[in-house]
């Protein structure tokens, strides 16, 4: 698509944009999630002393309902992406500039002390260790994340990826309801 295209036809619109953020977000960030619930055993990692001061364990209703809490921060990421669209959705490799920008703003450089981050390695007690083997679940996932917004955005008559993220993302959210309702009821 040619810049011309673009200022005339804004490829995507913040609406359609918006919606494929959200979605594609909170499946991967689901998705990497439970990966590193299982590969790094957060349950036990988060019950160390040195951790527990820092971390809600896993079994915390707020922790189950990490997920519901996704579509405001896709909403966030779109608010974000939609101003540098042309440059992401109209290049050949526009999903590696939009991966280039998340990890560099919102994993290594963010204005806070996150773990993981510049900040977080001079400002934070968390051990050095647990910093980086966090990178191992958030770098990926904006990988995830820019590459699946990207292909869905530019290819929006793949109705198969249309499917398969509506279908993730309905069972992520209903998912995340069910261990919450299991959970109160002591199940």
């Amino acid at each position: 698509m040619s810049e011309y295209d673009l200022m005339t036809n804004p490829h995507p619109g913040f609406s359609e944009l918006t919606i494929k953020t959200i979605v594609v977000h909170t499946v991967t960030y689901f998705v990497m999630g439970v990966l590193a619930l299982v590969v790094f055993d957060y349950a036990a990692l988060n019950a160390q002393p040195d951790m527990a001061r820092l971390m809600r364990q896993t079994t915390d209703p707020l922790v189950m309902a990490g997920p519901l809490f996704q579509p405001i921060r896709g909403l966030v990421f779109a608010l974000a992406i939609y101003p540098v669209r042309q440059v992401v959705f109209t290049r050949q490799q526009g999903w590696l500039v939009l991966w280039g920008i998340l990890v560099a703003l919102g994993i290594v450089s963010p204005f806070g002390p996150a773990p993981g981050s510049i900040e977080g390695l001079i400002y934070t007690v968390v051990p050095v260790r647990h910093q980086l083997r966090g990178l191992l679940e958030v770098v990926p996932q904006a990988l995830l994340l820019a590459l699946g917004v990207v292909y869905w955005v530019n290819h929006p008559a793949k109705r198969w990826f249309t499917w398969l993220m509506a279908t993730a993302f309905a069972a992520v959210i209903l998912l995340s309801i069910a261990g919450l309702l299991a959970r109160s009821r002591g199940v």
